[in-house]
């Protein structure tokens, strides 16, 4: 592991000189579009159930703490006590984590944890901080409840339903109740109360993910897809693959370099590409018409590179990284 480590640094070193992108063109690219009828549905059916809910907690990647939270959440849901919970926290470079929490709370939000709902991580702090907003607060139509019930909210694919199965795991010592998957928008449709604690009692509301029909930049629509909250087909996984790589070169993260056998960074991202292709042995058939008729020629599969560069990445195998 020593060893490791100490390559790694002797790599940042040599690769300094290298000459990487200090801007990444988005040439003619439009921001993708992804408010499907169910995410529109699902906000609707959050405003209506407000009024039995006491706290809201919004997950969000701890790897994106700024770009893409959802800004109707706080126009339509902002009047209740709000948790932020940065999950993920293990894909994510925490050496950052003070600038992010002062950049929070200039924004207003000073109840924030960070959470691995995979590993149970951080977990227990949750039901105790979200008890202790719920009593300094007013509660409403529910102050002659005797359980607390609570809304989850986020974007897609930052781990919502992992969230409620971690705290039942945690406290109730039960299994999951929710389903969860490594694509967005798996839950469709707010479900009926899911109980994760019993001193208090406390129910948990879990939503559908709910993206900003209007990203504020490509950027921040590039960032939402590389952590896995636009479907890849929107975005395309080429451009995909070509922001990750600018991405791990310009904050000096080459691990890519050793695990593909590349032999130095390298900033063009075809071949980068056409090397995992050869080095994950990735081809494809093509025709080719020639003046002698048709050819068969294999070719690197620069698809299926890009869909294996991209999910080495989301898995944390590509290094810790805050794209914010």
């Amino acid at each position: 592991m020593h060893g490791c480590c100490s390559r790694m640094k002797m790599s940042r070193v040599l690769f300094q000189a290298s000459t990487f992108r200090e801007t990444f063109h988005f040439g003619e690219r439009e921001i993708a579009k992804w408010f499907p009828g169910h995410m529109a549905k699902g906000l609707k059916q959050m405003k209506a159930s407000l009024k039995n809910v006491d706290c809201i907690i919004e997950v969000h990647d701890a790897r994106i703490p700024l770009s893409g939270r959802n800004p109707l959440f706080h126009e339509n849901l902002g009047i209740r006590p709000h948790l932020l919970l940065l999950n993920k926290m293990d894909l994510a470079d925490l050496t950052e984590k003070q600038r992010i929490l002062s950049n929070l709370m200039r924004h207003g939000i000073k109840n924030v944890i960070f959470t691995n709902c995979v590993k149970d991580e951080n977990v227990k702090k949750v039901v105790p901080l979200i008890t202790e907003l719920i009593q300094a607060s007013d509660r409403y139509q529910r102050a002659e409840a005797l359980d607390y019930c609570i809304m989850v909210i986020g974007v897609p694919n930052v781990g919502k339903s992992s969230l409620i199965n971690a705290l039942r795991r945690c406290h109730l010592r039960k299994g999951k109740a929710s389903r969860v998957g490594g694509e967005p928008g798996i839950t469709r449709a707010v479900l009926s109360k899911i109980q994760v604690s019993e001193r208090p009692p406390m129910f948990l509301l879990d939503t559908p993910g709910v993206l900003s029909p209007r990203i504020a930049t490509i950027e921040t629509g590039l960032k939402l897809a590389l952590c896995g909250t636009i479907l890849d087909h929107l975005v395309g996984e080429d451009v995909i693959a070509d922001y990750l790589l600018y991405t791990l070169n310009k904050k000096q993260q080459f691990s890519y370099v050793e695990r593909y056998a590349l032999g130095e960074p390298c900033d063009d991202i075809e071949s980068v590409l056409k090397r995992i292709a050869i080095k994950l042995k990735k081809t494809q058939k093509v025709k080719a018409i020639t003046g002698v008729g048709d050819i068969n020629m294999i070719m690197p599969n620069y698809p299926a590179a890009a869909y294996d560069f991209i999910r080495t990445f989301r898995k944390g195998d590509l290094g810790k990284v805050m794209l914010d």
